[in-house]
């Protein structure tokens, strides 16, 4: 079966030289964030993920969740695992302590929750939901529904959902049409949802839904979108748990991964109305989701990095056991083992360089929505804010888009064997594939990046980070070095590439608004490859100063400033291309008349 080690050195390092973790610890209320309690956590997740979680991938994905009747059984120690994650608090480590979470910052956060999506995915997708609508009650919840549903969220004693699609209101959520008329101090809800994960378990004797309806009076389209607390149980004044909501499980999807995962389709209101809460106050729902999809968008972005990580480690392990012709260039020599192949060699170089690029870029942004919402100046909070609002898009898409690329070469690297259910290297592949889905597609992240974040302010956002990209530029020129002088070159043209480009787009967005939408998932890649550039940069430049100095880990920092090179010589030098593809490209897409396709 497929092992599992957190990179926890990689991971400490990003953090700490990187991120910024002494700066987070200076934050209000983060006072007790030190490497020593960075250590303890890192290390007991890194345990749990590799002991408990890991080992019931393989076998929750062959034996898949079950539906019978409305009710839905996850895989053998699937239950059992969730109850020790509870116990062990992991539930609440990035919640609110006055709810009973630990209150820890989202950078000490992100890795863990890297951890659990390297593991095992399909269980990982559960807290994920639950903290989501965590957030939802926490943003506009009154002072009574965060009393009576917050406090067993947190522990885990009860899970969350997310109800936003149905069967004609996919991304389209205008297209809504789940009903909820007033009744007392509730309201009853009618209706269907789809894709809802864990909108049906074993786990918790409660769910608590969060669900997107209209009111009988509501305006049209998205203006008229109001968001309720939905519970699977009812919850008397006393907290204790009361008679079953009209909420049913109508069915589970059958998916092409996360086969572990049950994916619900919900009915409410078949035996006249599911009782349910307003958040907030009615027709502002879109905008209180779209608050709280940040953070489930930004965590899908690092359930990207977790299963790349996870496809990475399979393959790097595999490359070192097969044993597999001649190595080239060595007539009549004995079989070796694949990884002396230096096209398998590119294969893992480019499955690394990648990785190490998208963990440095969540986890700076990470360390950005910590300041936004911790920094004690009003201006200081909304420049990090900016940054937050311009990488969450790219962390989500272009981190996930990766780690579709970075599974499927892990399959081959395996060769015919990773085509091979048994492997688990195809599982990667399948379980992949639905992040550049979740939360918004590429395609819809490309457009808010484009449309929100370059478009309407002109670029200005874009334009100061470009500007904190080419300060790198003198320190790089005076470190020297054959690898920094490439990876400083490389990294000049993609600046340059990307500086062109949102100098183009901000130029004809409105003029010729669908040309310049049909870059913006070119735009997005672009930017994702920059950024990671310019943190690969970065972690080059300090990996050369520690060896300057001597010590220990030589082979850490080698390593280090070889993958930089690697990325910058690989993944770098496309920027170029895809700037053609933004300024230009547009005639291309455009060209054919609906009745040509």
């Amino acid at each position: 079966m497929p092992s599992y080690t957190a990179p926890l050195r990689d991971m400490k390092f990003v953090l700490t030289e990187l991120a910024g973790l002494d700066e987070v610890a200076r934050l209000p209320d983060c006072g007790e964030v030190t490497p020593e309690l960075l250590d303890t956590v890192l290390d007991a997740a890194g345990k749990f993920a590799a002991d408990v979680l890991a080992p019931l991938n393989q076998t929750g994905d062959q034996q898949g969740a079950k539906f019978n009747d409305g009710a839905v059984t996850t895989p053998k120690g699937f239950k059992d695992a969730y109850r020790r994650f509870v116990a062990d608090g992991w539930n609440a480590l990035s919640l609110p302590p006055e709810f009973g979470g630990q209150g820890l910052p989202q950078v000490v956060s992100a890795p863990v929750q890297e951890m659990w999506q390297s593991a095992n995915m399909s269980y990982a997708l559960c807290s994920l939901l639950t903290q989501g609508a965590v957030h939802a009650v926490l943003l506009t919840g009154s002072d009574a529904l965060k009393k009576r549903f917050l406090p067993k969220m947190v522990s885990g004693e009860w899970t969350g959902t997310m109800n936003l699609s149905e069967p004609q209101a996919g991304s389209d959520l205008a297209a809504v049409r789940c009903r909820a008329v007033r009744e007392g101090d509730h309201y009853r809800l009618t209706g269907q949802k789809i894709f809802i994960t864990y909108g049906e378990h074993d786990w918790t004797e409660n769910i608590v839904h969060m669900v997107l309806a209209r009111t009988p009076d509501a305006p049209a389209g998205v203006k008229g979108i109001s968001m309720f607390v939905v519970p699977k149980v009812l919850v008397n004044a006393d907290g204790t748990l009361g008679k079953r909501n009209d909420v049913q499980c109508a069915s589970i999807e059958h998916k092409l991964g996360i086969h572990a995962s049950p994916t619900a389709v919900m009915s409410y209101g078949e035996h006249g109305g599911a009782a349910g809460y307003l958040i907030g106050e009615e027709n502002h729902g879109l905008e209180y989701m779209f608050v709280m999809m940040n953070m489930a968008r930004f965590a899908v972005g690092v359930q990207g990095l977790g299963i790349a990580e996870r496809a990475w480690q399979q393959a790097r392990d595999y490359a070192k056991e097969r044993v597999q012709s001649a190595d080239i260039g060595v007539r009549g020599g004995p079989p070796v083992t694949i990884i002396h192949h230096p096209d398998v060699r590119r294969m893992l170089m480019s499955m690394r360089a990648r990785v190490e690029a998208m963990r440095a870029v969540a986890y700076v942004t990470a360390a950005y929505l910590d300041r936004a919402v911790r920094l004690a100046d009003a201006k200081e909070r909304a420049r990090a804010q900016e940054f937050v609002d311009l990488m969450i898009p790219v962390v989500k898409g272009w981190c996930t888009e990766n780690a579709v690329e970075i599974a499927s070469l892990g399959v081959q690297v395996h060769g015919g064997m990773g085509y091979i259910e048994e492997t688990g290297a195809a599982q990667h592949y399948r379980d992949a594939r639905i992040s550049t889905i979740y939360e918004g597609t590429t395609g819809i992240q490309a457009k808010d990046l484009l449309g929100r974040k370059i478009a309407r302010d002109k670029g200005l956002a874009v334009k100061a980070l470009i500007a904190e990209m080419r300060m790198l530029d003198t320190e790089l020129a005076k470190a020297g070095g054959e690898d920094l002088k490439a990876i400083r070159t490389r990294l000049a043209a993609g600046i340059n590439a990307l500086e062109e480009s949102v100098n183009w787009l901000v130029a004809n967005y409105v003029a010729s608004v669908r040309a310049a939408a049909a870059g913006a998932v070119p735009f997005l890649m672009l930017l994702g490859s920059v950024a990671g550039g310019w943190q690969m940069a970065r972690a080059a430049l300090i990996a050369q100063q520690r060896l300057a100095k001597g010590g220990a880990e030589a082979d850490f920092y080698k390593a280090k400033i070889g993958t930089a090179r690697f990325y910058a010589d690989y993944e770098l030098t496309k920027t170029p291309a895809l700037k053609e593809s933004i300024i230009a490209g547009a005639a291309g897409v455009l060209a054919l008349s609906e009745n040509q396709f």
